[in-house]
């Protein structure tokens, strides 16, 4: 089942949206936010799936889908926490500043929790103030879960796991070692983030999804050229149920609440870092996993951070090579 908030209000209005993602058709009858739907998941979601069969099937013609007219699946949230599964990532990142892994990082996950008042729509501008702020893409993957149980294993976390989604997670990297120092997280340096268009229940998945990874390439292009064709499912050291648990272990997480998995990162095939797409590598989710690259090789970084009026798009297809979520695509423009 594929779900869509078209842009009104602050919440949207919900859609059932068709797989080959044409078509779509209102969900009053059901729930008339995604928020609403989660809410009561148990009694919406057979509703909904109803709503999604007709109009799958052609009993129920739906209305053109255009995934421009859409915000974020959740254009706000009670919750938004961003995990790094990826330590791969998270290595390369300590690497270029001379710094060790703890070992704690390989069984103990990352997160911190996100502002979620207001995301960006999936083909809204990113606004940016200042071009030195270092500001970059990071691609990734994300849940919505329902309500989650304080203490819940990662085992019954898959169960909790309703919805999948793409994420843009804006950073502001130059602001970061800033707050950071403080030892008080980010704020500043983490932006709006934004989502992609359609929201899917795993099972849409098929095989992809197993061990609550997806087991898929994450398409990243930036201006107009491709950046990262990271294996989604490769190199995560934490499941996605492993960060929605671990973001559960002292608290209950509300329905709605959204859990990012970091930036997709891999390894190169010989073990070291990645190389770019144009040399035959898996390229990068990031601008700063090149850079930190870069350093280590060269003692500098090369590539700059995005500038006003720089792209990038992100996607997820299917073994057709059909776009699952919808495509997320946004221009840095000045603030």
């Amino acid at each position: 089942m594929k779900l869509a908030s078209l842009k009104h209000g602050r919440d949207g209005r919900l859609v059932v949206v068709s797989r080959d993602m044409t078509r779509c058709i209102e969900a009053a009858e059901a729930a008339p936010t995604l928020q609403a739907a989660l809410d009561d998941w148990s009694t919406a979601e057979p509703a909904l799936r109803g709503i999604f069969e007709q109009l799958d099937s052609g009993a129920w013609p739906g209305e053109p889908f255009d995934p421009a007219q859409c915000a974020s699946p959740l254009p706000r949230a009670y919750q938004w926490a961003d995990g790094s599964a990826y330590i791969n990532h998270v290595e390369l990142v300590r690497k270029a500043r001379g710094a060790e892994v703890p070992e704690s990082f390989y069984t103990d996950p990352l997160m911190y929790q996100g502002g979620s008042d207001a995301f960006l729509a999936p083909r809204d501008p990113i606004p940016l103030r200042d071009e030195a702020w270092g500001c970059d893409m990071e691609g990734e993957i994300a849940v919505v879960t329902d309500d989650v149980p304080m203490g819940v294993s990662p085992a019954d976390a898959i169960g909790h796991i309703k919805l999948i989604m793409l994420c843009n997670d804006v950073s502001l990297r130059n602001l970061i070692p800033g707050e950071l120092a403080k030892g008080f997280g980010f704020f500043q340096s983490k932006p709006p983030s934004a989502f992609s268009p359609v929201a899917v229940t795993p099972e849409e998945l098929g095989r992809a999804w197993r061990d609550a990874r997806v087991h898929l390439p994450l398409l990243i292009d930036y201006n107009g050229q491709p950046f990262g064709r990271a294996q989604a499912g490769e190199d995560a050291t934490f499941s996605l149920a492993d960060l929605v648990a671990h973001a559960a272990r002292t608290r209950a997480l509300c329905a709605g609440t959204i859990i990012g998995s970091g930036t997709v990162s891999n390894k190169d095939e010989d073990g070291g870092p990645g190389r770019p797409v144009a040399q035959g590598g898996l390229g990068y989710s990031c601008i700063a996993e090149i850079r930190t690259i870069e350093t280590i090789r060269d003692g500098k970084p090369s590539t700059a951070f995005m500038r006003w009026g720089d792209t990038v798009g992100i996607d997820m297809k299917d073994a057709q090579g059909r776009s699952i979520f919808g495509r997320i695509e946004q221009e840095v423009v000045r603030a």
